[in-house]
């Protein structure tokens, strides 16, 4: 689990107008909510939230606030041409409290020879401790054969994860390779 300390201020401007001014400056416009406490908007450092963001599932410590605050993206939009930050939604979270993530599924090892792997899903949603959230899920295809099928609820799942889907949800199964014969135009087989 990753944690990245930003410095946040308040934003007392609100608007269009005011969040370009902020992203000219290189700041993100961004609201922090949660917990039953009013929406708080805030501006965060451009450079430093992209580099944070780059992790998935980051917990950033807000500084520069009337006390420290843990957060979880949960929204950012960024420029569609471009690329760069304009809005982030931070969600509070607390020591020991429970998140539902999305993590990537990370495949390792070989398949027996003669198969190809369809994966369905690339993440899977747990729940864990908003401080202890893992950075994937590894999944090993070390000599799996033709016909196997793997579901989420044959996941190992890091220590202290758990599973918040569908068990029977499918993320990938072996299929046979299918190797199509070369024809010429007289239609007989071409040797290779």
């Amino acid at each position: 689990m990753s944690e990245v300390r930003i410095a946040a201020e308040p934003r007392t401007e609100f608007g269009k107008g005011a969040s370009r001014r902020a992203r000219r400056a290189g700041k993100v416009p961004a609201v922090l909510y949660g917990h039953g406490t009013d929406p708080r908007h805030l501006n965060l450092p451009g450079h430093e939230l992209m580099l944070a963001l780059k992790t998935p599932n980051v917990l950033l410590r807000l500084d520069g606030l009337d006390k420290d605050n843990l957060a979880l993206p949960k929204s950012v939009q960024r420029d569609a041409i471009k690329g760069f930050l304009e809005h982030v939604d931070l969600l509070v979270v607390t020591k020991g409290e429970k998140v539902e993530v999305e993590l990537p599924i990370t495949l390792t090892g070989e398949i027996k020879a003669g198969g190809v792997i369809s994966q369905e899903l690339v993440t899977v949603t747990i729940e864990a401790e908003a401080t202890r959230i893992p950075s994937d899920v590894e999944l090993s295809v070390e000599g799996m054969e033709v016909g196997t099928v793997v579901n989420a609820g044959d996941l190992k799942l890091p220590e202290g994860a758990v599973l918040a889907m569908e068990p029977d949800m499918m993320i990938l199964s072996i299929a046979a390779a299918q190797v199509e014969k070369a024809q010429d135009e007289d239609g007989e087989d071409a040797a290779e």
